[in-house]
C-alpha cells in the first residue's frame, strides 16, 4: 500500500468487493461521503436500505483501538442511546479486504443541527449526559487520552519543522505559540483536576444528525479518554453571552443524567487554542494524501498562515481572560 497516497488502490470496485465479501448483495451504487481522515461510502444494496462503509486510514489506529471504538458504540446502543454502531458479521465488526480495514454501518440520515433553540440544546445535553454516564462505567485500554503535548507542542513543532509557512512569519509564530502554550499549560494542567472518562472526543455539529426523533451521533472515530467539557465546548458559538446561554441549556439537559463539574468551564478556551494549533498540524501531516491539497488548497498560501497567526493572537487574549461564567 502506498504510504504517500494511502487510498490510491481503493477503487469503487474494491469497495464493492469488500462489501460483497461480507455477503451483502450490492446494486453497484457507490456514493463517496464527506470524510478526509478515513474514506466513507454509501453502498446501495439489491434489497433493503443502503449501508455505509468506513475504510480506516492505514496506520492511524491499531486493530485493538478500532475494536474498542466499536465496542463503545455497541455499548451505548445497547443502552438505547442514539449512536450509529457498526454491524456485526459472525460476531466481528472490523474486516479486512486487500489490506484495507473497514467496518459497515446502517445508514442513518438527518439534517445538520442548528441548535438554535433551548429545547434542541437541552436535548443534545441529555444525549451527552447519557453517553458520559456510560463512559464512566469502564475505561479505554487501547484508545488514546486527550493530550496537551500531542495537541499543542508536538503539533506546533511539526508545523515549524516543515516548510509550510512563509519565512517572515516562522519566528513570530514560534514566539506566539510559545506564549500561548505556556498560558494553556498554566490554566489546564492535568485538565484542572477534572474527572476524565470515555468521551466522544470530536463532538462538533458535523458529527450529529437530527431527525424528527431527535439527534444521533454518527462517528466515534475520535473517541478517547478526556474531560467531559471536550464534548461540550465545540457546540458553542457566537459572542460571550450567546455561549453562556448555549452552555446553560446544554448543561440543563446534561445534568438530568450526570453532574457536571463547573471547574471544567475554565478549560474551554485552552481546549480551543489546542484545537486551532492541532488543526494546522493535521493538515500538514495529511498533505501527502492527494485528497487534502484538492480540498484545502489555501493551506499552502501565505494568506492562510497570516490569518492563522492573527487568530492565535486573538485566542491568546481569550485564554488570558477570566473564564466564562454561567
Amino acid at each position: 500500500m502506498n504510504s504517500e497516497a494511502p487510498y490510491s488502490q481503493l477503487s469503487p470496485e474494491t469497495v464493492l468487493d469488500a462489501i460483497e465479501a461480507l455477503e451483502y448483495r450490492c446494486d453497484g451504487r457507490v456514493l463517496a461521503l464527506n470524510s478526509y481522515e478515513n474514506r466513507v461510502y454509501q453502498i446501495g444494496l439489491e434489497e433493503g436500505e443502503p449501508l455505509v462503509a468506513k475504510f480506516y486510514r492505514p496506520g492511524r489506529w491499531s486493530d485493538a483501538a478500532i475494536r474498542e471504538e466499536h465496542a463503545f458504540a455497541l455499548e451505548l446502543a445497547a443502552q438505547e442511546i442514539p449512536v450509529v454502531a457498526p454491524l456485526l458479521r459472525d460476531g466481528e465488526s472490523l474486516h479486512v479486504h486487500h489490506g484495507f480495514r473497514y467496518a459497515v454501518f446502517p445508514r442513518r440520515g438527518g439534517r445538520w443541527p442548528e441548535l438554535g433553540t433551548s429545547d434542541e440544546r437541552e436535548w443534545v445535553g441529555r444525549f451527552l449526559g447519557r453517553i458520559h454516564g456510560v463512559g464512566r462505567a469502564a475505561v479505554f485500554r487501547e484508545r488514546i487520552a486527550l493530550s496537551m503535548d500531542d495537541l499543542g507542542r508536538n503539533a506546533r513543532d511539526f508545523v515549524l519543522d516543515g516548510d509550510w509557512m512563509p519565512d517572515y512569519l516562522a519566528t513570530k509564530y514560534a514566539d506566539l505559540t510559545d506564549e500561548l502554550l505556556e498560558a494553556v499549560e498554566a490554566r489546564a494542567r492535568n485538565w484542572g483536576g477534572a474527572r476524565v472518562g470515555r468521551i466522544l472526543g470530536d463532538c462538533h455539529r458535523g458529527n450529529i444528525l437530527w431527525t424528527d426523533l431527535g439527534p444521533h451521533f454518527v462517528d466515534l472515530d475520535d473517541c478517547l479518554t478526556g474531560p467531559a467539557v471536550q464534548d461540550l465546548w465545540m457546540l458553542l458559538s457566537g459572542e460571550l453571552q450567546e455561549m453562556r446561554t448555549e452552555l446553560h441549556d446544554l448543561l440543563k439537559g446534561y445534568e438530568q443524567f450526570l453532574p457536571f463539574d463547573r471547574r471544567e468551564i475554565a478549560l474551554i478556551e485552552p481546549l480551543r487554542a489546542l484545537r486551532m494549533i492541532h488543526y494546522s498540524a493535521w493538515l500538514a501531516r495529511r498533505w501527502h494524501d492527494p485528497a487534502f491539497p484538492r480540498a484545502f488548497p489555501w493551506f499552502a498560501e501565505p494568506r492562510y498562515w497570516e490569518q492563522h497567526y492573527r487568530s492565535l493572537e486573538d485566542q491568546l487574549a481569550a485564554v488570558l481572560e477570566p473564564p466564562l461564567e454561567l
